[in-house]
């Protein structure tokens, strides 16, 4: 039977939910059953979680990616754009990387495209930020700090040394906390090989709208965090925002300016804008509305979960919060992949779907080297860890989170060598634009000045 003959699940996106859907899909569904096509712009499914711990030095950035191809070899895997969806024709408008953009017809479809950076239109934003949702950013973070020292080190302006010094972090959460952390970490492993670079000279900042960081794992915890921070050296202003970062010039509402030369912005997620293309039912932020079976609602055929799905949290509910949703994190994204991979299975044989319900089983953060919190829910006990007990908690929750035991092994072999071997401090800044200096070495010489004959000078008579 050849593949067009067969139904085909169109799942936009590969990233966990993406990734854990297909997977469940393909072990559920019999052979020749249906036709699995993913897809997505890259080839590859970042976990997250690890991105602070790649930007540091601590884990290689090709360990935190899976390549999907390789994780599903029965499905197809096209990189690309979903720009539109047809819900009445059964029909998705793919946008490859190169060539016309062309239909591609499906029978049932799951929306897993995640969330994006949730910015403001702050001045110098754009120009100077730093995300960190992907590891082509934890690369280029890892690569500007270990240059802005360089920079520090060949300088003897005052003025650029304190710029290249100042290290300003937007946001905290998850990912701005552990970021900070991390690189406040590196940072101050690296000074050690600079004659004229100390972490004394070095500033690092955080700023947060709200007036407590770390909010999933808890106000103690998250005053914890804080204070471990603060003990680093780090300044931590809450209940403020960033007003502007035009050329560097960071400007506080609470009246704080500075100049700085990394800005790393983490504050918060947004679901897909490319959501609003597909004439899918919405919520008030831009989530895809869904049913406790992860339906979409008012369809039969349309699946969503993750970052980009408003999914009703059934526990919170049974509690009273009537307006309880599950959080956008990895534990709902991993459990909800697996009900949404059966449920798939289900709609296409005609069997009743499944609510998803999952009571929430705690937090862990890492904040470098040694350091960490962690709040563990055990039915009504909550245990709450912090210092090197937390961070063990913290590595050995994600490292058997990581999908595929061969990059499971690869983290925990990283992990074991860091134990043994100092880490790497080494800028690889060239990699941004790699044919740069072999497009010097082959541009044409200049043609030489045409040599200027001396001027003839008549003697004197005498």
């Amino acid at each position: 039977m050849s593949t067009t003959e067969r139904p085909r699940i169109l799942v936009v996106g590969g990233g966990y939910v993406g990734l854990y859907a297909a997977r469940r899909i393909q072990k559920k569904m019999r052979y020749g059953e249906a036709t699995v096509t993913v897809v997505d712009p890259r080839s590859y499914m970042t976990y997250q979680p690890f991105l602070p711990e790649a930007a540091a030095g601590s884990i290689s950035p090709r360990h935190v990616v899976v390549p999907l191809r390789r994780v599903l070899p029965k499905a197809e895997v096209l990189t690309g754009r979903v720009t539109t969806i047809d819900q009445d024709r059964k029909v998705a408008t793919i946008a490859p990387l190169v060539g016309e953009a062309y239909e591609l017809p499906f029978d049932y479809l799951v929306i897993a495209l995640g969330a994006v950076s949730r910015t403001f239109p702050i001045p110098g934003l754009a120009e100077q930020g730093i995300g960190m949702k992907g590891v082509e950013e934890a690369i280029g973070l890892r690569n500007h700090v270990l240059e802005q020292l360089d920079k520090a080190d060949s300088t003897t302006d005052e003025e650029i040394r304190r710029k290249a010094l100042t290290f300003v972090f937007v946001g905290g959460g998850f990912a701005g906390a552990e970021t900070i952390g991390e690189v406040e970490d590196m940072a101050r492993d690296a000074a050690k090989y600079y004659k004229t670079v100390s972490r004394e000279d070095m500033r690092f900042i955080l700023v947060d709208a709200a007036d407590k960081i770390l909010p999933e794992v808890g106000p103690k915890l998250g005053t914890y965090g804080k204070e471990h921070l603060e003990s680093r050296g780090v300044e931590v202003y809450l209940s403020t925002s960033m007003d502007s970062c035009v050329d560097g010039h960071v400007v506080l509402k609470n009246g704080l300016e500075v100049d700085a030369g990394t800005i790393v912005w983490t504050a918060g997620v947004k679901p897909n804008p490319a959501l609003a293309r597909f004439g899918l039912p919405l919520g008030p932020r831009g989530h895809v509305d869904t049913e406790p079976t992860l339906q979409v609602k008012g369809t039969d055929y349309i699946w969503a979960a993750g970052d980009n799905a408003q999914v009703p949290d059934l526990v919170g509910r049974k509690g009273g919060n009537e307006n309880a949703w599950c959080p956008p994190n990895a534990q709902h994204a991993l459990r909800q992949a697996k009900v949404l991979g059966d449920n798939v299975i289900s709609g296409m044989r005609g069997f009743p779907q499944k609510e998803y319900s999952h009571a929430n089983k705690g937090a862990v953060a890492g904040l470098g080297l040694h350091k960490g919190v962690a709040m563990i829910v055990m039915g009504k006990f909550k245990i709450k860890l912090k210092g090197r007990l937390a961070w063990y908690m913290h590595r050995g929750y994600h490292g058997m989170a990581m999908p595929t035991w061969n990059r499971k092994i690869r983290i925990f072999a990283d992990w074991t060598l860091g134990m043994f071997l100092k880490r790497e401090v080494v800028s690889l800044g060239a990699i941004e634009s790699p044919r740069e200096e072999f497009y010097e070495a082959a541009k044409p010489a200049p043609a030489p000045a045409a040599a200027q004959e001396p001027k003839k000078t008549e003697a004197k008579a005498s």
